[in-house]
Formats: structure tokens, sequence, C-alpha cells
């Protein structure tokens, strides 16, 4: 007894660690060069939940441009309302069966913890308040969106070069889920997507953010 015990709190402890280094060992080490010198002209916004995290684009020329793909009836990318777009990347089974806590069941939870096939959802804002804790800004160049839209675009699996809809798949009218590259657990899930995306466009972030509250830490440090 005494022993496992002593084995649990072993783990504890290291997790611990493995937190605290993920989030105050910047990545990458060395702030890029464009960071402090290209004029910042693009805001994004960083998005977040108790355990989630999205990133939000503004709706320009160049994004409707990448993402011409999402614009139709059901998605209109163009509507005259329409200021961000909203991107989040997850497990499966539980972004799309858990759309609130109440609905949390114990099978996407497991593959949560475990390893699961991934999806990226997107939805369309209107205008986003801020300040508030849920939304943190960062101004950007055109470079750096860019590279930003790239990265998205990127996680979306295809198939013959076309995106893969999941049929019926959202928590809203609008919003919609597609089969997404890469797989999903815990350790490595939407808040290291999220921190990949930023280091894409040329933002810092900790060295290994599993949770939203360590990746907001580490942006507000090193940037």
């Amino acid at each position: 007894m005494r022993r496992g015990i002593g084995w649990l709190l072993r783990i504890i402890v290291l997790l611990v660690a493995l937190a605290a280094g993920g989030t105050f060992i910047p990545r990458p080490l060395i702030a890029p060069v464009e960071a402090s010198s290209a004029p910042a002209t693009h805001r994004i916004l960083l998005l977040s939940g108790p355990i989630h995290t999205d990133i939000a684009i503004p709706i320009d020329e160049g994004t409707r441009a990448a993402f011409s793909f999402l614009d139709n009836a059901d998605f209109p990318l163009g509507h005259p309302n329409a200021e961000w777009l909203v991107v989040g990347w997850g497990g499966r089974a539980f972004y799309l069966e858990t759309p609130t806590w109440a609905e949390l069941k114990p099978l996407p939870v497991l593959r949560a913890l475990t390893i699961d096939r991934s999806v990226l959802h997107v939805d369309l804002a209107g205008h986003i308040t801020e300040p508030q804790p849920a939304v943190t800004s960062f101004d950007i160049s055109d470079d750096q969106l860019a590279r930003l839209r790239n990265f998205m675009v990127d996680s979306f699996a295809r198939e013959a070069g076309e995106t893969l809809p999941i049929p019926g798949a959202g928590y809203g009218e609008i919003d919609r889920f597609f089969e997404a590259k890469g797989y999903f657990n815990a350790l490595f899930g939407c808040n290291t997507w999220t921190a990949a995306a930023l280091r894409a466009a040329g933002l810092r972030t900790g060295l290994w953010n599993p949770l939203p509250q360590s990746l907001r830490l580490s942006v507000s440090v090193y940037n």
C-alpha cells in the first residue's frame, strides 16, 4: 500500500514538474526576428475555455481566399456580419459527442485519455468583446497571418484533394466539423495544436502546453 502511494506521489510530482517546465521553457528558445521587426497589422485571438482553446482569425480577403473551400450557403464565409473565423482541433469522440458538460459520456472521455482520431471545428463569429478573461489577443504581420492560415488549412484531412466534412456534425446552425490530420490524446491534444498554430504565426509558447491555463500563461510571458 505504501509503495503504491509512493509511486503515485512520484507520478504527481513528475507531472507537475513537466507542466511547470512546459510552461516556463519557451518554444522556440529565441524569439523569431520577424516577430519584433515586421509591422503588426492584423489581430488574432486565442479563445480559452476550461479545457479547450480555439484561434480566431479576421475574415478578410486573404482569409476568404485561403478558406474558400468552406464558403457555401450553410457556412457563409462572406456574410457581412462575420468578422472572425474560429478554428479548433480536437479528439473526434469527445469533440463530437460532448457539446456541453451535461452531455459528458464515459467512452469519449476514455478515448480522450488514450488515443483518438482528430477533427477540426470551424465557426463564424461577429464582434468579440475585448478585453475579457477568455480572450487573449495578438497583433501580427501579413506574413505571420499567412503562415497561420497555411497551418490551419494544412490541418484538414483530404481525399483526392477534397476536405472531408462530417455530415450532420455541429453544435449550432452554422458551425461545422471536418476530418483532420493527426491523432489526439490527453498529453498532445487540442491545446498543443493551438500552441503549434501560434508558433507557426511566429509567436512563442511554452515547450509543452496541454492545458489552456498553461498556454495562456506562457504566451503572456513570451510575447
